[in-house]
């Protein structure tokens, strides 16, 4: 019988940190090694609550940890490209939250450690794992909806205070779309099979235009895509509405609408052309791609959202901040 290695953790983050710290305890022969958080008291609380015996405020001692095999980062985004560099150099896979980083020159620095590494990188697009929605990549697949010509995701979700009031919106920069706004693009283009070409943007700060936050908080983007099918992206943090993925495809023989109940699909304009889609939404947790992350460390092969997806969703979203500061369409250039 062959042994397989214990696989040790450390967790940088105990807010959605948490929940990465929940996957982990449920998936064999891995084991919660140190976790890190600024606050003390959440520090000491989940160590506590989990009895993790490695307690740090000072993220080095996991990311420079040799007994730590694969690190959790759930911190402050503006902390993620020094984590990530110091865990590359040091051998350790990585889990980090999205987005990967802030800044193109940033991604440029991760990107070079990380091919120079040997490891494994993945991030917590979580929507790929709907089972509505890996439904709904089949069908397209298949060529069911025909040839996609136009495709919506929406980031709808009614957290305002996280950017009035939270540590995002203290930040130096921090973009709604970077935040929320790219699980849709990542969905789309995961969708689609296609790398958006281009992109265009607008947005306003109607919601916060009395805080002291200084960005827009909602943004909508329009895609055009390799294959010549466009899209359109909206993301908000202030709708009066239940948390949402907004997502509508357009194809030469069926039409799909997302409800929060069940999915339409539209084969035609008359009561009799609809079709209803059971199947569950959203049907995930946070931790639920964590399992498959561990799986591929342990065959040796890519996990299903690979380096080169979170790289190439940035781009995107740092090509849709630049054709909104700019206001013009900018070519979507990727590092990878």
């Amino acid at each position: 019988m062959i042994k397989i290695k214990k696989l040790n953790i450390g967790i940088i983050g105990l807010g959605v940190g948490e929940a990465h710290l929940k996957s982990y305890k449920e998936i064999p022969n891995v084991e919660v090694k140190s976790i890190c958080d600024i606050d003390v008291n959440r520090l000491e609380f989940i160590g506590n609550k989990y009895e993790i015996e490695g307690r740090f405020q000072e993220s080095k001692n996991i990311t420079e940890d040799p007994n730590i095999d694969i690190v959790s980062i759930c911190s402050y985004d503006n902390f993620h490209a020094e984590q990530l560099i110091s865990c590359f150099r040091n051998g350790k896979h990585v889990m980090v939250e999205k987005p990967v980083v802030l800044f193109k020159e940033e991604a440029e620095v991760v990107v070079r450690e990380w091919k120079d590494s040997n490891c494994l990188i993945t991030s917590n697009l979580i929507l790929r794992e709907s089972p509505r929605f890996k439904n709904i990549k089949k069908m397209i697949t298949e060529k069911y909806f025909g040839d996609i010509y136009h495709i919506e995701g929406d980031y709808l979700h009614n957290i305002l205070h996280k950017i009035t009031d939270g540590w995002r919106g203290k930040m130096p920069f921090y973009s709604t779309v970077y935040g929320g706004g790219i699980h849709l693009i990542d969905l789309m283009r995961w969708l689609m099979n296609d790398e958006v070409k281009e992109v265009c943007a607008m947005g306003n700060n109607i919601l916060t235009k009395n805080t002291n936050y200084k960005y827009p908080e909602i943004m909508t983007s329009l895609l055009k895509f390799n294959g010549g099918a466009t899209g359109k992206n909206t993301a908000t943090y202030g709708p009066q509405r239940t948390k949402f993925h907004s997502l509508n495809i357009f194809g030469t023989k069926r039409s799909y609408v997302n409800h929060r109940g069940e999915g339409e699909i539209f084969s035609g304009d008359t009561e009799n052309d609809l079709i209803l889609d059971s199947t569950p939404y959203p049907g995930f947790v946070k931790g639920d791609l964590l399992p498959e992350f561990i799986s591929s460390i342990r065959m040796g092969d890519e996990p299903n959202v690979k380096g080169e997806d979170i790289f190439r969703v940035m781009d995107v979203c740092f090509a849709i901040w630049e054709a909104y500061e700019k206001k013009i369409t900018v070519e979507v250039s990727y590092i990878l």
